[in-house]
């Protein structure tokens, strides 16, 4: 360093310049970042200085019309991260140091986890806390919120055993007058313009009372662990984008709303391959972008997922797989193993399934599923499950498939409708007559005919209604012998 530039520094006359950094001073790793440093018109040098470090000072000539000063780096690293301070030199003297600038580099360390106690899902106005957390052992945290650059939180990392770190950050007052998103970075005490990647961003969610939309899932509720899982949140309100929550967890994803096709907007969710971690109660919500209100919550879908017990259900039916419409039919689901619950499940049916506790008999914990009675709507494939109290979305393989077979329509007395005058039965039992081949000629010529209608006006009063088939006897109602051909059943 000369001398003059020596007793210069020493001076510090001309104001202060401005120091800035382009496109921020938050720099992801290896990526290009430049320092600015401005003064005022005549500078002919400008310097700039890592604090901590010892001279030579950065020095670079005055850009035209003379008052700025360009430092770049081309590849951000840890070496350039630090705090910096600029001066400039003109013709009568050196300016004082700037304002310090920050220089972070990101995504040195892995990214840390970020959620919301106990749910992302607040009430304008409450209060929420932000934990952030990471297995590395990082010693501090740095919560920053969208929108707001000088928005920012840092807090020392509390220590859990097993390595774990974590800080809690609590937020009052959150309204839906503006979006609450947040990141946290993590750091090491020596090093705390080092930092990790982000953590996945974490928006606080206001739920309102615009229209809510649906949840559902193509697979259906029960899904086998491994199989591909997709739910789907639509509403024929046209919301540009729509957020998922999973009760007891933090994630909450978003998607943007499409619109398949007019008057419906609609987001997927793709959430397999499925794990144990995925079992559980989802709810939707659909939100504008303008907004930062959300609409009221979609009803609750639960996912339950088979194949995490060893055990393997039988399933059977009583009377029998093919059965007619209106008998009573029992489904009965047994185990071996000590079961807490069996659920009965219909392939294909959106609906979640039917659900009994169980009960030992026989050597056996078992469930019955009662239909009664049974209308061509019970025809099907079913299976059923076990499952334990302490997660009721965890189910354990499914059963061998049962087919149930429901084969005809009883028929109904109608309802509302007073018995049938004795014209009426005359006319049923003519026409069973007639079904059974038997001429009227015949009739008549035994003087059948005549005996049983002048039999059924005098009981028309008091018949049944129910209809009326014939006697394998040929018998009428109240005759004997073969005096009559028909029977009221």
């Amino acid at each position: 360093m000369t001398p003059s530039l020596t007793a210069l520094l020493c001076l510090g006359t001309l104001p202060k310049p401005t120091i800035w950094a382009e496109p921020g001073s938050v720099i992801p790793w290896g990526s290009p970042v430049t320092i600015w440093c401005q003064g005022t018109l005549g500078v002919r040098e400008f310097y700039l200085n890592e604090e901590g470090s010892s001279p030579p000072w950065y020095r670079q000539p005055s850009l035209e019309p003379g008052d700025k000063g360009k430092f770049s780096i081309s590849h951000m690293t840890q070496d350039y991260a630090g705090r910096y301070h600029c001066y400039y030199l003109s013709s009568t003297g050196l300016s004082e140091r700037s304002d310090s600038l920050e220089l972070v580099v990101t995504e040195v360390h892995s990214k840390p986890t970020l959620s919301a106690l106990l749910s992302p899902v607040v009430t304008s106005g409450g209060n929420v806390t932000l934990q952030c957390g990471s297995w590395e052992g990082l010693d501090g945290f740095i919560l920053t919120k969208e929108g707001e650059p000088k928005s920012s939180w840092t807090l020392d990392a509390q220590r859990y055993p097993h390595g774990q770190t974590q800080a809690l950050i609590p937020v009052a007052r959150v309204t839906p007058s503006h979006r609450w998103m947040f990141r946290c970075h993590g750091f090491y005490r020596d090093t705390p313009q080092v930092w990790s990647a982000p953590s996945d961003p974490l928006e606080l969610l206001f739920p309102g009372v615009s229209a809510k939309p649906s949840l559902l899932t193509p697979q259906g509720p029960v899904v086998a662990s491994g199989q591909s899982l997709t739910l789907q949140c639509r509403s024929d309100v046209g919301y540009d984008r729509f957020a998922l929550s999973q009760e007891g967890r933090q994630a909450l994803p978003q998607r943007p709303g499409r619109q398949p096709q007019a008057g419906l907007s609609q987001a997927d969710f793709p959430l397999g391959p499925v794990t144990n971690t995925h079992a559980g109660r989802y709810r939707c919500y659909g939100g504008h972008n303008l907004s930062s209100e959300w609409s009221a919550p979609s009803d609750p879908l639960d996912i339950l997922v088979a194949g995490w017990f060893p055990d393997t259900p039988s399933l059977s039916v009583q009377p029998g797989p093919v059965v007619a419409s209106g008998e009573n039919v029992t489904l009965l689901c047994q185990s071996r193993n000590p079961r807490e619950t069996f659920l009965l499940s219909k392939v294909g049916a959106a609906r979640p399934p039917l659900r009994l506790r169980s009960r030992y008999r026989d050597g056996h914990f078992r469930a019955e599923f009662s239909m009664s009675p049974v209308t061509s709507a019970h025809n099907g494939t079913y299976r059923c499950y076990s499952s334990l109290s302490s997660n009721p979305y965890l189910l354990s393989h499914a059963s061998a498939p049962l087919e149930l077979a429901v084969s005809g329509d009883t028929i109904h007395p109608p309802q509302n409708k007073s018995d049938p005058t004795s014209d009426e039965i005359r006319q049923i039992w003519v026409e069973n007559l007639i079904r059974m081949g038997m001429a009227g000629s015949v009739l008549l010529g035994l003087g059948i005919l005549p005996r049983c209608s002048q039999e059924l006006n005098t009981r028309g009063d008091r018949a049944p209604s129910r209809v009326v088939e014939p006697c394998h006897d040929l018998m009428c109602p109240g005759g004997s012998g073969r005096e009559s051909a028909a029977r009221v059943v």
